[in-house]
């Protein structure tokens, strides 16, 4: 099992940062590189919950998320091709006094089958840079599209 810790600091609110991880609709492959609009399919939505399966390039989970606490998020997988166990996400979003809101998000990763296992030890070590670019790369497409709409 491998458990990727990582930080990233937004101009984004909490509220602005959940808002843009839990839409679920067209185009979330532009916000999450790793969730193609082709293989999403969201089970059942509610005011702050989700069941949805995601995923892209072979990997696929379907997740449990659950916003109650709009400041600590979690994403536990219930099903997928390659993770079981305690496998999933938590973002923890703290807002900051100069107007930032710094973001500590928690990936698990338990294999269930070779595949699994392998991947999650390689992103464990050498991998970890690769989640570590993803994350940066949606907070800057939601902080983009945060822009487009105060605009």
């Amino acid at each position: 099992m491998s458990t990727i810790r990582m930080h990233e600091t937004t101009t984004l609110t909490p509220e602005q940062f959940v808002a843009g991880l839990t839409d679920f609709g067209p185009g979330r492959q532009k916000l999450f590189g790793n969730s193609s609009d082709a293989d999403l399919k969201v089970h059942e939505l509610g005011a702050t919950h989700a069941d949805v399966t995601e995923g892209g390039g072979g990997v696929w989970e379907r997740l449990s998320y659950d916003w109650s606490d709009p400041t600590h998020v979690t994403m536990k997988t219930t099903d997928s091709n390659i993770w079981g166990g305690d496998s999933g996400h938590t973002y923890t979003l703290t807002r900051q006094p100069d107007g930032t809101t710094t973001l500590d998000a928690v990936v698990v990763r338990e294999g269930k089958n070779l595949k699994g296992k392998v991947t999650g030890l390689l992103l464990g070590s050498v991998g970890k840079g690769v989640l570590v670019k993803a994350l940066h790369n949606t907070v800057k497409a939601i902080e983009a599209r945060q822009a487009t709409i105060n605009s």
